[in-house]
């Protein structure tokens, strides 16, 4: 410490003066008391001082740690005083309570106060110790600038704390393990943790801020903090943990903040066991994840009995962990004597399979179960697989009318309505039903939200702006913890890809790492639809295999039919419409079980139509087609998909009416179906044989993407450049991109580049697209001349 100290400029101002006075006479009689906390460089001083007056040869008396002499020892340094000349400096903590020292300082008549360092004067110790001066500000606030701190933090040498600690007074210690623990300010607790009464504290905090370790306002500074932590005494630290713990417990107070430091210690035994179970139901409503980690550590301590498990159970499927959620449910549904146990054990179980894609399963274990809220989440799985009077049936018996059961019953009920007639009132119900949850709460893990459920049946009607909102809403709301949460985030991302809005989609995109089987089913397809709509082969490629296998590990319900269809237009692009057979067989089981709905089954049917399109299977399309029509009276949705449908086989036979095929385009764009209506409108136009139209409807599929209209010449082209229309010709004329950056003096990716601006200047979907609307737009290509 005292070799960074010495350093030119870094000192106390109150130092330097007496420093520049002993160096100016050092044979002047002076008495005088350095008082500061410890760490603050009052030995540093005493040595400077020391220097001086032995260069000088003047004997002085220079006194450190006055405050740990007895009344004998001070005594004599005060005849001392009266019976010679020679300078006598007193240093000592600001705790000081003898009278004898107090007595003896006052007839010195003369102190000097040291104070902790500026931002400034630590910056100048870190420059002198190597150190980076842009950290001068993070060491300030570490250390609250007392020197002998400053020096650690730029030394490194933090273990010395651990001697320092073991040497302070017991109380003391015991105060500053309760301060890092949060409860330095709780008098109480302190009172009956050190044995005193309120009167007797301030005694304790006078010691304390003497060590230096306490800023300003008597808050443990983070470099103490981090010591106390550190190199305290492990089993000090721990016996004083627990004894705050018992405290609180005994008073029915928090112990949350006071647990969290137990956290790691292998604190164990009755106490500890309630303590850490306690502090898992405070952090329950916030954090479940810190909530499992305590019940975590309950069990570990020793804790048993029903209510832990159900509680640690519940707090991990909040969290997400269902490995953990499942293995205690499964436990607890093996119980023989406690009925309350295996009911929540078969809730926790049927939550997580319905999360795995299990909806079959779900439905028995939630049936089984009959807590609250059970026999909604039941209907609801029952649905999903088609069993729409067992759906019914359960739903006949109330349950207790409590906000959360009452939520779970209103989205029961509006799900298993959206399968009657046109289904028009479902989204309005699960609106309201996502609300009341809101305001219920979530006393135990859902199988899905309303908000989710909401969003399903949006994307499936074209509601898109509603299912933004309401998944927004939850997602800010952390409705259904962290367990629903990666479901909202995926499907916002699906609302923006069915909207166009691929970058925001792309944002939604997740590894299967950690993806249960529903989830990992979503992020696959959106990552698979996400590469289909950008013309990315290579990434489609790549997508294809993980969201098959991810379709392949769960039953087609429902609720997967948005994923299925996406699927099965992939999987016609691919030549592998035959591998998804078997799950569209299903899936159309459910829907007819259903009486195939159309608020569910018109989507499916649109995905399907595409990929007949693909396959050129006119059979295929026209049977969809019918189904659309049939549909089209249940409202303006199923109407716009009918009348696109119909557009779709008229452009591919090549007898189309622009007009019409223009006003379809425009309808799915008002929809929020953005990149549907630009694919019907750009396909139409390099199909046509009217230029007029073909300038028309290219116009249209550029301002149903979302771009500004550009002004097109009747041969479509005046919106590209000179040197994209060079490029265009070379690569209609058939050269690779290599080559025909050769011919220009250009790299093949600038001709990758200039191609993907023509292809969003012209609005073509796909590579294919862009070359069949040059093909029609260009001129016929002019011999090249060799270079």
């Amino acid at each position: 410490m005292n070799a960074l100290l010495d350093k030119p400029g870094i000192i106390h101002p109150g130092a330097r003066r007496l420093l520049d006075e002993v160096t100016a006479a050092p044979e002047l009689p002076v008495r005088v008391t350095v008082v500061a906390p410890g760490g603050h460089g009052k030995t540093h001083l005493l040595g400077q001082l020391g220097r001086h007056y032995g260069d000088a040869g003047v004997e002085a008396l220079l006194v450190d740690d006055a405050d740990q002499l007895d009344d004998d020892e001070i005594a004599k340094i005060r005849a001392r005083a009266e019976e010679t000349t020679a300078p006598v400096v007193l240093a000592f903590r600001t705790a000081a309570r003898t009278k004898a020292l107090r007595a003896l300082a006052d007839s010195f008549g003369r102190s000097v106060a040291l104070g902790a360092f500026g931002v400034d004067d630590v910056r100048r110790l870190v420059e002198h110790s190597g150190g980076d001066a842009a950290t001068a500000a993070e060491v300030h606030t570490r250390t609250g600038g007392v020197p002998g701190l400053v020096v650690r933090a730029v030394t490194g040498r933090l273990a010395d704390f651990r001697g320092e600690l073991e040497q302070l007074d017991e109380d003391v210690h015991r105060y500053l393990i309760a301060a890092e623990a949060g409860a330095g300010r709780n008098l109480d607790l302190l009172a009956a943790l050190l044995n005193r009464d309120r009167e007797g504290l301030p005694e304790v905090f006078d010691d304390a801020r003497a060590t230096g370790l306490l800023g300003e306002d008597d808050i443990l500074l983070p470099i103490a903090a981090e010591a106390i932590r550190t190199w305290s005494s492990p089993g000090r630290r721990l016996t004083v943990l627990q004894r705050l713990v018992e405290l609180q417990l005994r008073d029915g107070l928090p112990v949350l903040d006071l647990a969290r430091s137990l956290l790691g210690t292998g604190s164990s035994g009755a106490s500890a066991a309630a303590a850490f179970e306690a502090a898992a139901r405070e952090a329950m409503p916030d954090d479940t994840k810190l909530a499992a980690r305590f019940y975590e550590a309950a069990s570990e301590a020793g804790g048993r009995g029903a209510a832990l498990t159900v509680g640690w159970a519940h707090a991990a499927a909040l969290a997400g962990d269902l490995d953990t959620a499942l293995r205690l449910g499964d436990g607890m549904l093996g119980s023989t004597s406690d009925t309350d146990a295996r009911a929540a054990g078969a809730e926790v179980a049927a939550t997580v399979l319905a999360h795995r894609g299990e909806l079959a399963h779900s439905a028995e274990l939630y049936q089984w179960s009959g807590r609250a809220g059970s026999k909604a989440f039941a209907a609801i799985a029952l649905l999903g697989t088609g069993n729409l009077e067992a759906a019914r049936g359960v739903l006949e018996t109330p349950e207790v009318p409590t906000l959360f059961a009452g939520a779970a019953s209103r989205m029961a009920r509006a799900i298993t309505g959206s399968v009657s007639g046109c289904g028009a009132e479902t989204l309005s119900a699960l609106l309201g039903a996502a609300s009341m949850l809101e305001s219920a709460g979530a006393p135990a893990p859902l199988p899905d939200s309303p908000a989710a459920l909401a969003a399903l049946v949006g994307l499936h009607s074209g509601e898109l702006a509603l299912a933004e909102s309401v998944l927004t809403r939850a997602a800010n709301g952390r409705i259904g913890g962290d367990l629903l949460a990666k479901r909202h985030r995926l499907l916002l991302g699906w609302v923006a890809m069915t909207a166009g809005d691929l970058k925001t989609a792309a944002e939604a995109l997740m590894p299967p790492d950690g993806l249960e089987a529903r989830d990992e089913l979503f992020a696959a397809t959106l990552q698979l639809g996400l590469a289909r709509r950008a013309s990315d082969l290579p990434g489609l490629q790549r997508s294809w295999d993980r969201a098959y296998q991810a379709s392949m590990r769960q039953q087609p319900d429902l609720y997967s039919l948005l994923p299925l269809g996406e699927l099965a237009i992939a999987a016609a692009r691919g030549g592998a419409s035959a591998k998804l057979a078997g799950q569209l067989e299903r899936a159309h089981a459910v829907l007819d079980a259903l009486g195939n709905p159309p608020l569910w089954t018109a989507t499916l049917r649109w995905h399907e139509l595409h990929a007949a399109i693909t396959v050129e299977d006119h059979a295929s399309a026209g049977e969809h087609l019918a189904a659309l029509n049939d549909f089209a009276p249940c409202g303006r949705y199923p109407a716009a998909l009918a009348a696109a449908a119909t557009g779709w086989l008229a452009v591919l036979t090549g007898s189309f009416d622009p007009e019409a095929i223009t006003a379809s385009a425009s309808e799915l764009h008002e929809l929020g179906l953005c990149w549907d209506a630009s694919r019907l409108a750009g396909q139409a136009a390099i199909r046509t044989s009217d230029r007029k139209a073909m300038v028309q409807l290219l116009e249209a599929a550029r301002q149903f993407q979302g771009r500004a209209p550009e002004p097109v010449a009747a041969t479509g082209l005046n919106a590209l450049s000179e040197r994209e229309l060079e490029v265009a010709r070379l690569v209609v004329d058939g050269l690779t991109y290599k080559q025909a950056g050769s011919e220009l003096f250009i790299s093949g990716k600038t001709v990758e580049h200039h191609m993907a601006r023509i292809r969003g200047k012209l609005g073509a979907g796909d590579r294919r697209e862009l070359l069949a609307m040059l093909r029609e737009l260009l001129p016929a290509a002019e011999g090249r001349q060799d270079g």
